[in-house]
């Protein structure tokens, strides 16, 4: 009866690491969201942050849950989960983003948690107990995300460029002021939509593993699928100021009408990948985009030094999270 009690402390533990980890995620992907409408003067902050919390919570009501199913059955063997993968996997994504965070790196709170994942269940089962067709998928997204980021923030900036040829500077900055908060929100929407399963996902696992869920289930428990919406929301209310003026300001010079065309073309990005179930990162997403919007106007436009750096970090991310989800799965084994 002891060890069932104690085995039932340590599932509220990893509950909450993992709610943490969510809040943390919006906490590190607000910038995300807001950096373009906060760097072009559209909202203030205050305003920025709570319009995006909104719609994350929002997505709750627009999205099914494929993301969730895909980081609980298809990312590494469900049948090896136990508390010590969870908790290694948790602590190596919260020390990455607490790193990036610190340091004002837009890195991917997804492929933190990802890595954390592949490192903690290599440490206990080797390289038998991944998941290759459901890694290969979130690896190639690694690639083509930012990438359609870029075509798509690239191209819709040509394509208002053209139909507002004639206009005058004044009336295009009017219009797009305005339309750069639907922007903005959409991009919300498909980041609450996208982010806040994969914490789902990892709960649902640890639900399964310990016997309180099944995998026969159509998705994780509703507790679970209200508190981390919630917790995405809270995260994101508080926002990550250190990384919105990377974003927002370092990479390329925003106006309104470049915010609009970045934020769409990586809302299109975001909702297309949560509709077919793939794990995106919101950040390789807009980061993306962002620099196709410079680079639409003019090469010189982007600073190729910023987002080099950026990229390193991106490449850093799935082994850094993972060398330490291995280390915190081995001393889960002593103290859990």
């Amino acid at each position: 009866m002891q060890s069932m009690q104690m085995s039932l402390y340590v599932i509220i533990l990893l509950v909450v690491l993992a709610l943490l980890f969510d809040f943390m995620n919006g906490f590190h992907d607000a910038a995300n969201a807001i950096a373009t409408v906060v760097s072009t003067g559209v909202l203030k902050p205050s305003q920025a942050v709570a319009m995006a919390a909104l719609f994350n919570v929002l997505a709750f009501f627009v999205f099914n849950l494929s993301v969730a199913k895909t980081i609980g059955k298809g990312t590494i063997d469900p049948t090896i989960v136990d508390h010590y993968v969870i908790f290694g996997a948790l602590v190596g994504a919260i020390f990455w983003n607490l790193v990036t965070w610190y340091f004002g790196i837009p890195s991917s709170s997804s492929h933190a948690l990802i890595g954390g994942l592949i490192g903690a269940a290599v440490a206990k089962e080797g390289t038998g107990a991944l998941i290759a067709a459901g890694l290969y998928k979130i690896i190639l997204f690694i690639v083509l995300s930012p990438l359609l980021g870029f075509a798509l923030g690239s191209v819709m900036m040509l394509i208002v460029s053209w139909l507002f040829v004639k206009s005058t500077p004044r009336k295009v900055d009017k219009w797009f002021r305005r339309l750069q908060l639907v922007s903005a929100s959409v991009f919300s929407l498909g980041h609450g939509g996208n982010d806040a399963q994969k914490t789902m996902g990892i709960i649902w696992m640890l639900l399964i593993a310990a016997g309180y869920s099944s995998e026969a289930d159509k998705g994780p428990p509703s507790w679970v699928v209200y508190s981390c919406y919630a917790a995405i929301g809270l995260g994101t209310l508080f926002g990550g100021w250190r990384i919105v003026k990377t974003m927002g300001q370092k990479i390329t010079k925003l106006k309104p009408v470049g915010g609009f065309c970045a934020e769409t073309g990586g809302a299109i990005t975001l909702i297309m990948a949560t509709v077919l179930g793939i794990p995106v990162s919101t950040t390789h997403t807009i980061t993306g985009a962002i620099v196709g919007v410079g680079s639409a106007q003019k090469m010189s436009a982007v600073r190729w030094g910023v987002a080099g750096n950026i990229v390193w970090a991106w490449i850093l991310t799935i082994p850094a999270s993972a060398f330490v989800a291995a280390i915190a799965w081995w001393i889960g084994r002593h103290i859990l």
